[in-house]
């Protein structure tokens, strides 16, 4: 993913690999574009990892340890309704609903929290074997990415792993699966350090399509080199749709524009 902790060289090689490999991937087939349909404010100091609207209420998960948060955020004026500090040795990751609670990832903790929706009160704690990224659900299980080209179902009340899909566009293996947000049937997710959102069969893992973001955000307004695109947010009441990214000084809710 991600994260302002890595080694240089670390990044350096890793963003190598992805301009790389990506490219010949996306240029299969030409990916869906967008429209801004309106811009919000959004704490430029968020490190964004997980996103998710529920019933109104905008709820988010930044990282970094010792900065990692859960908060309720207000969209029209990007304003911190309530929020809660994660303890200090974890770096927080994504985050989903699950009936009246949100669950939260942490990066390499193998830790997950799981918090009372209406107090953002903590209730109970979880493991699971895999570093976590993105984190959503489709009704029936938590699905969760792990950096990798592999995508997880779990057991909600468990917690268990019940399936995985490996994700694949053209047979290519998609790795460095990040943020996620599971809309019509469909998962998105952002990949790392690109501006792409892929959607993907829950069935096959097959690569259904992809969305370009690129210039979604002005480069004079990106102030860092961890600013990328992170975060999906689906209104399923009023279907909107909600993107932002790590330090991004705006939230923008977009219209999905066929190709």
């Amino acid at each position: 993913m991600k994260k302002r902790v890595a080694a240089g060289l670390v990044r350096s090689f890793a963003v190598c690999v992805l301009l790389c490999l990506v490219p010949a991937t996306f240029a299969r087939e030409a990916a869906d574009g967008y429209r801004v349909v309106h811009a919000y404010p959004h704490d430029a100091q968020a490190f964004t990892q997980g996103l998710v609207y529920v019933n109104g209420h905008l709820y988010e998960s930044t990282g970094l340890n010792g900065q990692s948060t859960l908060r309720e955020d207000d969209l029209e004026t990007g304003r911190v309704i309530r929020e809660v500090n994660v303890p200090s040795q974890y770096f927080a990751e994504g985050l989903t609903n699950w009936g009246d609670t949100l669950i939260q990832l942490t990066w390499k903790a193998h830790v997950a929290f799981v918090y009372d929706r209406a107090t953002l009160r903590l209730l109970r704690t979880f493991h699971y074997p895999w570093e976590g990224w993105g984190l959503t659900q489709d009704g029936k299980h938590l699905i969760l990415s792990d950096g990798s080209d592999t995508i997880h179902f779990l057991n909600p009340e468990t917690f268990a792993e019940v399936r995985s899909i490996r994700v694949t566009d053209h047979g290519d293996p998609v790795k460095n699966l990040n943020e996620l947000e599971y809309i019509h049937g469909q998962i998105y997710s952002n990949v790392w350090m690109t501006d792409k959102i892929a959607r993907i069969s829950p069935e096959t893992g097959q690569v259904l399509g992809w969305i370009d973001l690129s210039g979604i955000l002005p480069a004079i307004e990106i102030r860092s080199n961890d600013a990328v695109l992170n975060g999906i947010a689906y209104d399923h009441e009023h279907n909107r749709l909600f993107v932002t990214g790590k330090l991004w000084p705006r939230l923008f809710e977009i219209q999905i524009i066929k190709r």
